[in-house]
């Protein structure tokens, strides 16, 4: 079933029966009963109590099959041992939909399982959708639907408004709905998906992509059930033109313990769901806080007045308060052009001590005469050097003066300019905010906050406007040969073919052989423990660089043999890997993984000794085409450095991407064989000379390579960085 399908009888019902409806109010079976009366739901509401004849003043029904029609939603507020033959009642009666708070379901263990999965079979049998259950319901603001008995609608409705709240957790759901009611940001539509037997996040996303009444999306997230219907209701809700705004908890450690290759440690499911939403054009926020900021912005600003971009204005009283902002600004990744020469001459015309550049210092001069304010406000906003103005008002609001000079101003500003974003870093009366935000200027009461949100208003907007790169799909690929899993030969021998580039190398047994292949290849050479117990080999000194002799071949050889002989004595080895020594101007880490819910990803980062260190990584579902590769390479801190910074030569930037695109389409195509590849260092050399990966291992699923567990810490430390530079291992 497609994501969203089916739940306008849960949304919008003509009539609701709640089974278990309780005489008392403030029972979980009588709250639904007494919100609805209470707040004005204009549809029909049947409580079932096969032991009453009224509940809260309304003729109640023994069972389902009693009421006089097939209601549109039920809501169930029985215990958990009753709720499947409720569930099933509802289904025979014919009802669209059904919400169940019961909780002791799958949250419990295997029987409370095996009790969920009895509802799920009679929803899916009949067509039903079931929201829950252990869920905290639904609530449509404007129709008054309440399918909930949160107590957060006991002493009054949020607004109408165009805000969606979707959670898997009621509370933490329900607790976003409370602070936009009390920010005055109205709601639309609230729904919690609990143990999501049946109806899950991705359905709550996508049917709030189709609501006319809803503008932007807010999304708490625990985990994903489901990647690819995920991805379809963000893709949805990004098509359509509504902003979904996700907080995501609890950092997953699933494919991270014990993680034999880097990028198996550095690509964890956190990092992914960060690459989702920024495939998908949602945006991540960390906090509460940050989810209702930016969704009160967004629903004022849309559909044009977003940020076209990072640049802002500042236009202050305070000189103070100006840096404050520009260092909070700076802090986020926003900007601060100079204004133009016009702008800044026609505000020092107006206050000759002003500050003119960007923070704008007006000086108090700037409150205290209304004429000055206007002009300079006009200036400013008339700039389209920049993309936002920011207004910091901190007490002007409460002092009846200064808040009728800037409310004048500021509905000449939005008259003279309809479509400019102009931000307000302000708290004040209630009543004064209304009229703000109905004016169309999004109010934030930090300076903090108010830098984040303009952050992120600047990413949506570009998330927008963002073409979509859509690689191919991958076909499964051919099986791969057995020595693939072996050791880093055979691995780069099958990323070869998938066009991974690498050297031209040898295996060798012997010092003999290996002193042979030296001289046909050229000199000078690195030498490389072979063995399918050693994934890391500079942690027994198996790897040597820089021979430049027959005779340091032989000499290399023996004594690399020596030293893993004493380091790890029950490693299987197969010889040495003798290749030609490779010089580059960066070196970069990639590789993938098998992510449990979104299968196949593609890592790249900074390489070398500082991969695991410095952590400067960007990750994407795999596959990704070349245009998403290079998007990954720009995002990484380190970008800079391999784009030429301060005079270095430029990397192979193209020929990293086309490596990572590779890769990445390996990693796809492979996905059923193949759990991890890590490919350290992929060597860039400069621009138009191409890369090459230097050490690369594949991880088949369910298996681990031993590793060495026996090295200590000083055996570590003797093999020294004059065996591991530049070679890979």
């Amino acid at each position: 079933m497609r994501p969203g399908e089916g739940l306008d009888a849960l949304m919008s019902p003509r009539s609701i029966a709640v089974i278990g409806a309780s005489q008392e109010a403030t029972k979980i079976g009588g709250r639904p009963v007494d919100l609805l009366r209470r707040h004005g739901y204009a549809g029909r509401i049947y409580p079932v109590n096969p032991r009453a004849a009224t509940v809260q003043g309304l003729k109640a029904y023994a069972s389902v099959a009693d009421l006089p029609e097939a209601p549109d939603l039920a809501i169930i507020a029985v215990d958990a041992e009753r709720a499947g033959e409720a569930v099933e009642q509802c289904a025979a009666r014919g009802v669209r939909s059904v919400v169940v708070f019961s909780s002791g379901f799958a949250e419990l263990g295997e029987q409370g399982r095996a009790m969920q999965d009895r509802l799920r079979v009679a929803a899916r049998g009949s067509g039903m959708r079931l929201l829950g259950p252990n869920c905290l319901g639904a609530v449509s603001i404007a129709e008054k639907s309440i399918a909930t008995f949160s107590i957060v609608l006991e002493h009054g409705m949020p607004a109408a408004g165009s805000l969606g709240i979707v959670s898997q957790s009621g509370n933490l759901g329900s607790y976003t709905m409370r602070l936009a009611s009390e920010r005055g940001v109205g709601v639309s539509r609230f729904i919690t998906t609990g143990n999501e037997c049946d109806i899950d996040i991705a359905d709550g996303i996508a049917w709030m992509a189709r609501d006319p009444a809803t503008k932007v999306i807010l999304c708490a997230l625990e985990t994903c059930r489901d990647a690819g219907r995920l991805i379809t209701a963000l893709e949805e809700a990004r098509d359509a033109g509504k902003p979904v705004i996700a907080i995501k908890i609890g950092t997953s450690e699933a494919g991270q313990a014990a993680a034999a290759s880097h990028t198996g440690a550095m690509a964890g499911s956190d990092a992914v769901f960060d690459a989702l939403f920024a495939r998908t054009g949602a945006v991540r926020v960390r906090s509460i806080d940050e989810l209702i900021d930016l969704g009160h912005a967004a629903s004022i600003l849309l559909p044009d007045r977003l940020p076209k971009g990072p640049g802002i204005a500042i236009l202050t009283a305070s000189g103070g308060f100006g840096v404050l902002l520009a260092d909070a600004a700076q802090a986020v990744g926003l900007t601060l052009p100079e204004l133009g020469g016009e702008t800044q001459r026609q505000i020092l015309e107006l206050v000759p001590f002003a500050s003119a550049r960007n923070p704008v210092d007006a000086t108090a001069q700037m409150s205290s005469r209304p004429d000055l304010l206007e002009k300079i406000m006009t200036a400013v906003v008339a700039d389209e050097r920049t993309d936002t103005v920011i207004l910091p008002l901190p007490f002007s609001l409460h002092l009846p003066r200064l808040r009728s000079i800037y409310m004048d101003t500021l509905r000449n500003m939005r008259a003279q300019f309809p479509h400019r974003p102009i931000v307000l870093c302000v708290d004040g009366p209630e009543d004064a905010l209304a009229e703000l935000h109905a004016l169309g200027f999004p109010t934030i009461a930090s300076f903090d906050g108010c830098c984040a949100t303009v952050a992120a208003l600047a990413r949506l907007q570009a998330a927008a406007q963002r073409p979509q790169d859509k690689p191919a799909a991958v076909a499964q690929a051919a099986p791969l040969a057995a020595d693939a899993f072996r050791h880093e030969l055979g691995a780069k021998r099958a990323l070869a073919d998938a066009g991974v580039p690498v050297l031209a190398e040898r295996l060798v047994q012997d010092a003999d052989a290996a002193a042979r292949a030296a001289t046909e290849i050229g000199y000078p050479v690195v030498l490389k423990i072979a063995s399918p117990d050693l994934p890391h080999k500079t942690e027994v000194g198996g790897v040597v660089v820089g021979l430049g002799s027959e005779a340091d071949v032989r000499r290399a050889y023996a004594q690399m043999r020596d030293r893993v002989a004493t380091r790890a004595p029950n490693a299987v080895i197969d010889g040495a890997i003798l290749a030609p020594m490779a010089k580059g101007v960066a070196e970069l880490i990639l590789g993938s993984r098998i992510d449990p819910v979104f299968g196949p990803v593609v890592m790249v980062g900074l390489g070398g000794i500082f991969a695991e260190i410095l952590q400067d990584t960007a990750v994407q579902m795999a596959p990704v085409s070349e245009a998403q590769a290079m998007a990954m390479l720009k995002s990484l801190k380190a970008f800079a450095v391999l784009d030429g910074a301060r005079g270095r030569p430029r990397a192979d930037l193209d020929a990293a991407a086309q490596a990572v695109a590779a890769l990445s389409r390996f990693a796809a195509a492979n996905a059923d064989t193949v759990a991890e590849i890590d490919v350290n260092p992929l060597l860039l050399r400069a621009r138009g000379e191409g890369a090459v990966a230097l050490d690369a291992l594949l991880i088949p699923h369910g298996e681990r390579p031993v590793g060495v567990t026996e090295l200590n810490e000083k055996e570590a430390a003797e093999a020294g960085p004059e065996e591991t530079q530049g070679a890979g291992g």
